[in-house]
């Protein structure tokens, strides 16, 4: 078999985070359109992976987060992307670097990505304390609801999603 000198899996995978990069910079500028919400699972313990002990505590292997009615400061970088959250009615400042991403899943319209993370170096993360409570004006969405996560969601393939892992493409 010939060598791939180019590397298409990782401009694959590169290409790939760049649609969910795009996503959340226009979650983060205009909000959450329609029905749409956002499953993001990210492994705890990345280089560059930034959360509080206590979420670290409770999440040492991966985390799923869920961007839906509730989240404050969404801001997307080149790399990485930072948002506030709510855990148990506390505040959590999350910094989570797009090569931590294991996969991303918007159920209302059956899309989800999956990232093979195997290469990812886990670390000692840095941990955060709890973020301050959002003002009023750093709230992105609109619904009064607060946003949680402390579950898995459900299988990506459910409901007929289409889920593209980066890694059957990958030399053995």
């Amino acid at each position: 078999m010939a060598t791939d000198h180019i590397r298409y899996d990782v401009l694959a995978r590169d290409a790939l985070r760049g649609v969910l990069r795009k996503v959340l910079t226009d979650a983060a500028a205009q909000g959450l359109p329609g029905e749409h919400h956002f499953f993001i699972t990210f492994v705890s313990k990345a280089e560059g992976v930034k959360l509080s002990s206590r979420l670290l505590a409770q999440y040492p292997e991966e985390m799923t987060i869920i961007l839906q009615h509730q989240f404050w400061d969404l801001t997307v970088l080149e790399d990485r992307f930072e948002v506030g959250l709510s855990f148990g009615g506390i505040p959590e400042r999350l910094i989570v670097p797009f090569s931590a991403i294991k996969s991303f899943l918007d159920p209302s319209v059956k899309f989800g990505l999956q990232f093979d993370t195997s290469d990812v170096a886990e670390v000692a993360p840095e941990t955060l304390p709890t973020a301050p409570a959002p003002s009023a004006v750093a709230v992105q969405t609109p619904a009064p609801e607060t946003a949680e996560s402390t579950e898995e969601p459900a299988a990506p393939n459910q409901g007929g999603a289409e889920v593209v892992r980066l890694d059957r493409f990958r030399k053995k």
